[in-house]
């Protein structure tokens, strides 16, 4: 049923005040749908990692070390609802890592209500205004017991040791205030 402010379901932000990319946005918005399509009420960490990967290529080039490992991280994903997340089927995620006061967001779990306001946070303290898929990614495995942390560890990866694959500083023997336009 629609009213005046849209649907009567719509989904909740994922955290109040934070500030996304549009880019996470858009996979925050994916994993809703993904959670309603998959007749789950709430939308949850292996929700978001899935849509995660499937839309940030930052974020999938971090696990993807040993090459093809975000494959197979995609794999375990994609057979949640044909037998490795049946166990889930019904239930809560609650890892019991994040306090049992905090403020939960209707349509998500504790566990991913807290990696989205996580993920804004890092953010924050990287000096920036908006989180990146990176941000979320470094949020959803900060929690061991989370979905996405498992679903990591069962492709072979530790979920402490993804890391952004890394960009090489610039040498510090150059001086960049005289290049030319040829570079040199």
């Amino acid at each position: 049923m629609y009213s005046d402010q849209g649907p009567r379901h719509e989904p909740a932000r994922p955290a109040d005040g934070a500030h996304l990319t549009p880019e996470v946005r858009a996979v925050v918005a994916d994993a809703r749908r993904r959670a309603v399509r998959d007749g789950d009420a709430q939308a949850d960490t292996a929700h978001l990692l899935h849509s995660l990967l499937e839309h940030d290529p930052r974020a999938r080039a971090a696990c993807d070390a040993p090459a093809g490992r975000a494959v197979r991280v995609l794999g375990y994903l994609v057979q949640r609802s044909v037998g490795y997340g049946l166990r889930w089927r019904g239930s809560v995620e609650d890892s019991g890592a994040t306090p049992t006061l905090t403020l939960t967001l209707p349509g998500w779990s504790p566990a991913a209500a807290a990696a989205l306001r996580g993920a804004a946070e890092l953010a924050r303290l990287r000096g920036r205004e908006e989180a990146a898929g990176i941000d979320l990614l470094h949020a959803l495995t900060a929690d061991p017991d989370c979905r996405a942390a498992d679903v990591l560890r069962a492709a072979g990866l530790d979920p402490d040791g993804l890391h952004e694959p890394s960009v090489p500083a610039p040498r510090a023997d150059r001086d960049f205030e005289d290049d030319g336009p040829d570079g040199g």
